[in-house]
């Protein structure tokens, strides 16, 4: 038999956690994962200033005037960074060197071995030298979460190498000691854990180092600016703007710092359902999560901030670097060798077009995307064996598979996985609402945020409050009595126009624009206005024109 449930009404003081983003939801205590490119929950109130204020200078180009190039990928972070803003892109960029006799030589001397693709003047442009026999693509890598990342203790990202791979399941990943650009040269080495060789350890020396090899913007951390091609001649017949470029701003804050700020305090990705897929038992029992490593604790030291301290997190990374056979690109960055790549984060993957570090998982179906590069982990280096084990998995293995992957990145009641929780999705929840018991596997889960395996009045006000971050209005109560539209609907009223609000709901007077319970010349004014819209269509011909004056004339007085 269906369940039936209702709603309380929804506290103001629920809307206003969602907009401080702790996002604690009244009655039940289930709480709103934050989207991807959200801030981190429980920020305090100048640190969500900081985050703001950073996505901000994140998002604003630089011009020639302000430092930038004289060569240079971007104009700014979120060029790359964009899906969402701070995440994955499909902006590529290009390594070169010369392959000496199985060692890579970045060529330096000839601006390697990031290529500068743009420049600001065709006269100071870069080129890949005739010299270089390796050239290879790397995708844009997502900060997502930095500043959680950065909090995993050295010594747990330690305690999962193996580089001797002494347990012999081939697996011998290794950390990539490397010194923070912050630090003093006799500092002690940190874990790598950002970029595609794990060759940066900190949210600030990320910032700096892109900020320059990118953008051409030199700062206080790398106060030399790259030659085009290492021509120094070029370079000073290029660049005017005075070194370091970077220089703080009227509140003391470089602009490495203000995009530190905003990585640092993006939240992590939701992972829709939370846990207990049966997906997640295929991904380990093929080997996956031996380097794909689901969840760490970041550390509890007192000088980290209230939201990242002692937070557990689901990356799915070891942060190791590993020999990745065929997938390797023959470029050395520091000690990570030609064949070796770090584990890349799995969080916000539904996301990801394209994937691989070299873009070559591209296009089609977020499923066909994951089978390509899954199967190019082999058939040699570490990841060889769950390719292997992954070729042999049974059609529902593999569904079953992609929907576990699918599930790192989804918003919770996004049934229809557009990015919006909408009528749409609230078609579904009235449905879910119907099932008696709903497991991880079903797709019902996407709205059972608590996993109590009922879609009930608790999830309903989870719903409400993920439409209304979505830009929603939730307040429709066209009959007036207290339940609003959505809940209504959710209950059971039918909604075959999807457009939110009950069929069988009409406002008792029609002309009554204004909702003053009287026609008169408020209502004549809003019309007049909304003449040629649909916005003041009475007679449902998608328009506002004479009729609908007529219908309104003729209802004129109290209603």
């Amino acid at each position: 038999m269906a369940k039936t449930t209702t709603l309380p009404t929804i506290l103001t003081a629920a809307a206003v956690a969602l907009c401080a983003h702790s996002a604690t939801l009244a009655g039940g205590g289930v709480t709103l994962q934050p989207k991807a490119g959200d801030p981190l929950v429980g920020l305090s109130k100048q640190q969500t200033a900081l985050f703001w204020a950073g996505r901000l200078a994140y998002a604003t180009p630089f011009g020639p005037e302000t430092g930038l190039g004289p060569v240079m990928n971007k104009s700014n972070c979120q060029s790359c960074h964009s899906n969402p803003v701070g995440g994955w892109g499909s902006i590529a960029v290009t390594r070169f060197g010369i392959d000496d006799k199985g060692e890579f030589l970045p060529l330096e001397e000839l601006g390697g071995s990031l290529l500068q693709a743009l420049s600001i003047s065709v006269g100071c442009r870069e080129e890949i030298p005739v010299e270089a026999t390796v050239v290879a693509t790397r995708m844009t890598n997502s900060s997502m979460a930095f500043g959680l990342i950065e909090a995993i203790p050295d010594a747990a990202i330690a305690a999962n190498e193996d580089p001797l791979d002494a347990d012999g399941d081939g697996i011998s990943g290794r950390v990539h000691w490397v010194l923070p650009l912050e630090d003093s040269p006799t500092s002690p080495l940190r874990a790598g854990r950002f970029g595609w060789k794990a060759q940066v350890a900190t949210v600030l020396s990320f910032s700096a180092d892109a900020t320059r090899n990118e953008m051409g913007i030199t700062n206080s951390l790398i106060p030399t600016e790259t030659a085009p091609n290492g021509d120094m001649a070029l370079l000073a017949a290029c660049d005017a703007v005075a070194d370091p470029e970077d220089v703080p701003d009227a509140e003391g804050h470089a602009f490495i710092d203000r995009v530190t700020h905003f990585q640092r305090y993006l939240a992590q990705p939701p992972q829709t359902p939370r846990s207990g897929m049966t997906g997640e038992q295929v991904f380990n029992a093929i080997g996956c999560n031996a380097c794909h490593v689901a969840q760490w604790t970041t550390a509890n030291l007192p000088g980290l901030e209230d939201a990242i301290r002692g937070k557990t997190i689901r990356p799915y990374s070891d942060f190791l670097v590993h020999d990745m056979g065929l997938l390797a690109d023959g470029v050395q960055e520091g000690d990570a060798n030609e064949q070796e790549f770090r584990t890349p984060v799995l969080w916000n993957l539904r996301t990801r077009d394209p994937m691989l570090h070299d873009g070559s998982a591209s296009g089609g179906t977020f499923e066909e995307r994951v089978a390509i590069a899954i199967a190019k982990h082999g058939p040699f280096g570490e990841g060889a064996a769950s390719a292997a084990a992954f070729a042999k998995l049974s059609a529902t293995q593999r569904s079953q598979l992609f929907a576990f992957l699918g599930s790192l990145g989804r918003n919770e009641y996004d049934f229809d996985a557009n990015q919006l929780v909408d009528t749409l999705d609230l078609q579904v929840m009235a449905q879910c609402r119907l099932a008696n018991t709903v497991t991880a596997d079903d797709a019902c889960a996407i709205g059972d945020v608590n996993q109590d395996g009922l879609v009930d009045s608790v999830d309903m006000q989870g719903f409400l409050l993920a439409a209304e971050r979505d830009g929603v209005d939730i307040t429709g109560d066209c009959d007036k009595d207290g339940t609003p539209d959505f809940v209504a609907i959710f209950n059971g009223a039918p909604d075959v126009d999807l457009n939110g609000v009950p069929d069988n709901c009409a406002p008792a007077c029609p002309a009554d624009l204004s909702g003053d319970g009287a026609v008169n010349a408020g209502d004549l004014a809003i019309m007049l206005n909304a003449w040629g819209t649909a916005a003041a269509d009475l007679d449902g011909n998608g328009s506002t024109g004479g009729a609908d004056l007529a219908i309104l004339l003729g209802a004129w007085g109290p209603c």
